[in-house]
């Protein structure tokens, strides 16, 4: 099990569906693959320990 803050938690849910999270993101190595879920990092890396932000509503693209 992968513990997650939950700012990385509700941004993987606003970007994947539970399907596409079983089908092609259920590694930490895959998720942090997907492009949009990779600036997303790169932009949380740089912010302080314990920073959190609310998540805007559903952003999935479908």
């Amino acid at each position: 099990m992968v513990r997650l803050h939950q700012i990385c938690h509700n941004e993987i849910h606003a970007t994947l569906t539970e399907g596409e999270l079983a089908r092609s993101y259920a590694t930490v190595e895959a998720l942090r693959a997907h492009p949009r879920l990779a600036k997303f990092i790169a932009w949380v890396a740089q912010r302080p320990p314990g920073f959190q932000s609310k998540t805007p509503g559903a952003r999935r693209k479908r």
